[in-house]
């Protein structure tokens, strides 16, 4: 395995979609954190910011426009870490944080890493933030190993952890077509300026998976059938004209290829429901949903949603546009479109792989989704002390 690391870095083709997205009140941010089972001593997590970060090029890094694209150049700035504040997942401005498009917080025994979707998918994301915790809780005296989430910092980055996978592994000659119609999109009342609800349950994931079997359902095919269940009853209820549902997922694309990639490698699945076909059980919702994912969880047909969204980048005519017109080109599709082709989205980052002497410090892992671009659901600019 070759060891490498560069001072700028190509946005993956995930990423070369969200700069233009980005906007004054919302960016494309979700979070990532832990809790431990006593107080985070800040100076401590700073120091194992500063430790940790040489290990991840990809994220040590500040935007930058070039003629054609955006790109990633090495950030010269010392990373901080500050308090929480209220509103999670508040949008990114380039130009402040020093330049970093991730923000790392703490407030009691939590650590958080608000992350910047360009950086990295959920699974990346969730390896940075678990090396992060690791070497602090080193830093307060214990003995943590190295394995599954945790990177081990005496070793240098490697070559195959900073790729673009996707331009690695996108070969289909088959294109898979992304047009869709406005989803069903339930509407909530707007928060006052600078609020952001998240309602947290736990329950135990032995007893969920039962409760799955019962219906020969993985986890995740139950959960999206839950959600297409009460999107799905919400809209019978308003007696009005019925529109489809659609469901996202992302899928982890390692899981299909043998990618080692810290940077974007996912595809959203699309799981959907017509209720013009008549009325549903649950039951039938979940076969719907298993038929639908078996289809789209298959490396083929990932292959092609893959080589669908690398042909836009690879359009020799698209690539000659200068970047500001690209930019407001997506912009002005975004704002337009925004999530009207989605009805809700399910992010499940799965079971997190730590060294076991881990465990003993750690109550639990937490995992943010940022709201949506909807004018139901708008994310302000300015952070909100706790």
């Amino acid at each position: 395995m070759k060891n490498a690391q560069q001072d700028w870095y190509q946005l993956d083709n995930a990423a070369k979609i969200f700069p233009g997205q980005n906007s004054r009140t919302w960016s494309n941010v979700f979070r990532v954190g832990v809790e431990l089972h006593e107080k985070v001593q800040p100076d401590k997590l700073k120091t194992a910011l500063n430790q940790v970060l040489p290990r991840f090029p990809t994220f040590d890094v500040k935007m930058k426009n070039g003629f054609f694209w955006h790109y990633f150049d090495k950030n010269p700035q010392q990373a901080q870490v500050q308090p929480d504040v209220k509103n999670i997942c508040y949008r990114i401005n380039f130009k402040e944080n020093r330049g970093f498009l991730f923000r790392v917080y703490y407030h009691e025994n939590r650590i958080a890493v608000d992350f910047y979707h360009a950086l990295g998918d959920g699974y990346a994301n969730t390896v940075f933030v678990s090396t992060l915790a690791a070497q602090y809780l080193r830093l307060c005296g214990a003995e943590i190993g190295c394995c599954g989430a945790v990177l081990d910092l005496s070793e240098p980055p490697r070559a195959e952890e900073q790729i673009d996978a996707y331009q690695q592994y996108a070969s289909s000659k088959a294109k898979y077509d992304r047009r869709d119609r406005s989803m069903y999109h339930a509407v909530g009342v707007k928060e006052g300026r600078h609020l952001c609800n998240y309602t947290i349950g736990v329950m135990q994931v032995d007893e969920l998976r039962t409760i799955a079997r019962q219906y020969h359902a993985t986890l995740t095919e139950y959960l999206v059938a839950l959600l297409l269940d009460i999107h799905y009853h919400k809209q019978l209820s308003e007696e009005k004209k019925q529109k489809e549902l659609c469901v996202q997922v992302p899928v982890n694309l390692r899981k299909h290829f043998p990618s080692e990639t810290l940077r974007n490698f996912v595809v959203c699945a699309r799981v959907k429901l017509n209720p013009d076909m008549g009325l549903y059980s649950f039951e039938e919702i979940v076969r719907q949903v298993q038929l639908q994912m078996n289809l789209q969880n298959e490396p083929k047909f990932l292959n092609s949603m893959m080589t669908q969204n690398l042909s836009i980048e690879r359009n020799p005519i698209l690539r000659a546009v200068p970047l500001p017109i690209k930019d407001l080109g997506v912009g002005i599709s975004f704002f337009f479109t925004a999530e009207q082709t989605t009805t809700a989205l399910l992010s499940n980052i799965g079971r997190v792989e730590l060294p076991q002497e881990m465990y003993p410090y750690i109550e639990k892992y937490m995992f943010f989704t940022g709201p949506g671009q909807l004018p139901c659901s708008r994310v302000w600019s300015k952070p909100v002390s706790m």
